[in-house]
């Protein structure tokens, strides 16, 4: 019998596939920074082992890039970064100011949280930006992205399956999270981020940036906005409305022009992806996001067992 081996981590086919190819991810990804920093040891981690506040948009480009191996890269290339970043994170540590204290960074529980912060946010900003999926592909996500949690050293069995789950776990994490003074900060900074030295001629542009922060900090949870009060409430009717309007316009975008967002060996990647479905039998005729349609899979009937 001829086994089938998946051009991509996460195929087409996947529910996974559906949500990472939807533009509503830029929204997802940067909110998922916002409720990450709850989480104090999360947030002492990042302020302490990273340039995020030199290179904000350096820093969004890499995780976009993990998140896009995760999904779009061959099995090989996932494993060969999973395993620098295990590296890195292994050998980092964050001083607890409650404590005084260095503790590892890659202890479960930090991963746990930056992970269901992550894949939640994705998940929750998809559905209500107007990508239709029902409850029980939603469930299907979070089990698929349990794989995702394995890159990073986490146990599948230990990370939230479904959305009773993960939802399970957010009430239980609650009571851990708080507002630093370096989580204001944060938040403060991704609605106005400071621009890189190569990046000052875009200076007078920027406040058009602030509708897509503010919209990103709108979409958090009630309770995360509530702990925040960072911005006064707005309707939340006019959040959703937002949500589905800035969804349907990036979805415009021409995938081609839309790449340019990536980093470069992020844009390699996703060219590798292309080659690779085409030569296992996809159409890539409407490129990658027009393989959300069956029609453009191949017929795997024949790699099916009678």
């Amino acid at each position: 019998m001829e086994v089938y081996m998946p051009a991509t981590v996460q195929p087409p086919e996947s529910v996974t596939w559906r949500v990472h190819i939807d533009r509503s991810m830029w929204v997802g990804g940067v909110r998922s920074l916002m409720l990450q920093a709850l989480h104090p040891m999360a947030m002492w981690g990042v302020w302490q082992n990273s340039n995020f506040r030199e290179d904000p948009f350096g820093r969004l480009q890499r995780t976009s890039d993990f998140v896009g191996l995760g999904t779009f890269g061959s099995p090989e290339e996932v494993e060969e970064a999973a395993y620098r970043v295990r590296e890195i994170h292994r050998s980092l540590r964050i001083l607890n100011h409650d404590t005084g204290r260095k503790e590892r960074l890659d202890q479960p529980e930090l991963l746990l949280w930056v992970h269901c912060a992550e894949v939640y946010s994705y998940l929750e900003v998809a559905r209500r930006a107007g990508l239709p999926l029902t409850g029980a592909m939603a469930d299907r996500y979070l089990y698929e992205q349990r794989k995702s949690a394995t890159l990073v050293g986490l146990h599948a069995d230990d990370v939230p399956g479904s959305v009773a789950d993960m939802e399970a776990f957010f009430a239980e994490m609650r009571p851990r999270l708080r507002v630093t003074e370096e989580a204001a900060e944060t938040v403060r900074f991704l609605m106005w981020p400071a621009l890189p030295d190569n990046l000052r001629f875009l200076s007078p542009g920027k406040p058009g940036y602030f509708p897509f922060g503010a919209l990103c900090y709108y979409s958090l949870p009630d309770w995360a906005r509530e702990m925040y009060g960072s911005l006064p409430e707005v309707p939340q009717p006019a959040v959703t409305a937002a949500l589905r309007s800035f969804r349907l316009a990036m979805n415009s975008v021409p995938e081609r022009l839309h790449d340019y967002a990536f980093a470069k060996n992020t844009r390699d990647m996703l060219d590798r992806a292309r080659q690779r479905l085409a030569a296992d039998g996809y159409d890539l005729s409407k490129g990658l996001y027009g393989l959300r349609d069956p029609r453009r899979w191949p017929d795997r009937r024949a790699l099916t067992p009678a």
